[in-house]
């Protein structure tokens, strides 16, 4: 039997060792953390998940579809609050299968652990913390974290699903011709929480991500089955009215009353949260090659970690997953194929999903409550519905499909460019000029060449989120 060794037991890990399981690999996970089924949650280090098509296609395929639902609340929009507490419901898609999902990290990575300790193939090694891999030797580097002792375990392959700050991308930047880099946003973020009220009552809309947008400032509200919400507070690090600068009880709390009144009402723990839980960062990376001849992979955010403002980041793992399994069916166990070929299919896509989520990033928090953007998104919506197999939204092809998130940035800009033009010289939708509108859309989008038959075949859905057709689990 054929051992694979992964370094990671987050969900991309757990994922993949599904998949290779399934082929009759032995699979070895290694793993920093202890056994989150054993120790508390350490709340306040993650932004609540979004699932998506992408996400719900891997776990159909890997026969987990129904298990993993049971922890998620359809989102069917989002609510924008304004700073003077009016509201406004934005729908993601123009059907009513069209939806999100919102679940919590932990309890996912939980359920994903339990799946893989059903498999004899799959053994997870916690408190294993992976410092490195010597390619020559193939020994991977691990460290105890509960006695510090330090042992080098023979490996034949090794991939690394170990997040954003791999240990074996950081060996491989050691390495001739390895090219990196990393762009830091000058915002972080903090996690806070809006309780359950009575009886686990949502105290707000349940079925819709809560975004504050503030310019500078942004609070994503995401709920959980308990009936709390997750809330996210993205702020400039430093500066005026920054995570630095705001450093006081009081000064925290004078900010939120000004900036979001509605929302410090139904935070009694504001000032502990803030106080308490850590400041993270919002990082981009990109890197290439992705592996090391047949002896190393990246895969997952440690090989393009990725900013959370489309909610693709675990979509887009995930799905890294199936193309690998793909290759790997293709292939076999020529890794070094399977390594280069899974790399061809997929970084440029991985890099088009990175630009845009940084872009969206400026739309979420500058853009959602602005009048000409509400105008843009409607006029969207009925461009969407008069040409449903021709024109459909960035945000669907991205969230609702699987067209490959190159083809959806190319088009999205062409539609984008579209919206524009039509909405320069209108107030209202209802003053669309029709025939102008099929000009540019016959000019511009139906004889892209583009737009592709694949791209049609890639438009249908399936009931429970769009995309293709799922195939019988593996």
């Amino acid at each position: 039997m054929t051992q694979i060794s992964l370094i990671g037991a987050g969900l991309a890990g757990c994922v993949l060792s599904i998949y290779l399981a399934r082929r009759g690999f032995k699979v070895d996970i290694y793993e920093r953390r202890p056994d989150p089924r054993k120790v508390a949650n350490s709340e306040g280090r993650s932004i609540n998940l979004t699932l998506s098509t992408r996400g719900i296609y891997v776990l159909k395929q890997i026969g987990l579809y129904d298990k993993i639902m049971k922890l998620a609340i359809p989102l069917k929009g989002r609510v924008i609050h304004s700073i003077n507490q009016e509201l406004t419901f934005q729908p993601y898609g123009k059907k009513d299968n069209e939806v999100i999902y919102s679940m919590a990290r932990n309890e996912l990575n939980v359920a994903l652990l339990n799946e893989v300790e059903s498999y004899k193939n799959i053994a997870i090694h916690f408190n294993q913390k992976c410092t490195g891999l010597e390619f020559e030797s193939r020994e991977l580097k691990l460290r105890d974290e509960i006695s510090g002792q330090k042992t080098k375990v023979k490996t034949n392959t090794v991939i690394g699903t170990d997040g954003s700050a791999s240990a074996l991308r950081m060996d491989m930047l050691k390495r001739k011709g390895f090219n990196f880099s990393q762009y830091y946003l000058n915002h972080g973020y903090k996690e806070l929480k809006i309780p359950a009220g009575g009886n686990q009552k949502f105290l707000l809309e349940k079925n819709a991500l809560h975004i504050w947008p503030r310019g500078e400032y942004m609070i994503n509200g995401f709920p959980n089955i308990d009936g709390s919400f997750t809330c996210i507070l993205f702020a400039p690090l430093q500066g005026e009215n920054s995570f630095e600068s705001l450093n006081s009880p009081e000064k925290l709390l004078n900010f939120f009353q000004v900036q979001f009144p509605d929302a410090v009402s139904i935070m009694p723990t504001l000032v502990e949260d803030y106080f308490s839980n850590w400041t993270g960062s919002l990082v981009t990376v990109k890197c290439t090659p992705w592996s090391v001849d047949e002896r190393a992979l990246l895969l997952g955010d440690s090989a393009h970690a990725i900013v959370p403002f489309y909610g693709q980041g675990m979509n887009c793992a995930f799905e890294d997953c199936v193309y690998l399994d793909e290759c790997i069916d293709k292939y076999g166990t020529d890794w070094q194929k399977v390594f280069q070929e899974f790399e061809k299919l997929r970084k440029i896509n991985t890099d088009a999903i990175a630009d845009l989520s940084v872009e969206n990033f400026t739309e979420l928090r500058e853009k959602v409550s602005d009048a000409k953007f509400l105008l843009k998104k409607k006029v969207e919506l009925a461009l969407a519905q008069k040409y449903p197999k021709v024109f459909i939204s960035k945000y669907s092809m991205l969230a609702f499909h699987r067209i490959p998130y190159s083809e959806a940035r190319l088009q999205g800009r062409i539609q984008d460019r579209i919206l524009d033009e039509l909405c320069e010289s209108i107030d209202e939708v209802e003053n669309l000029n029709w025939e102008k509108v099929d000009e540019l859309v016959k000019e511009r989008l139906i004889k892209q060449k583009n737009f592709s038959e694949q791209f049609y075949q890639a438009t249908f859905l399936y009931p429970g989120g769009g995309g293709m057709p799922v195939p019988a689990p593996i």
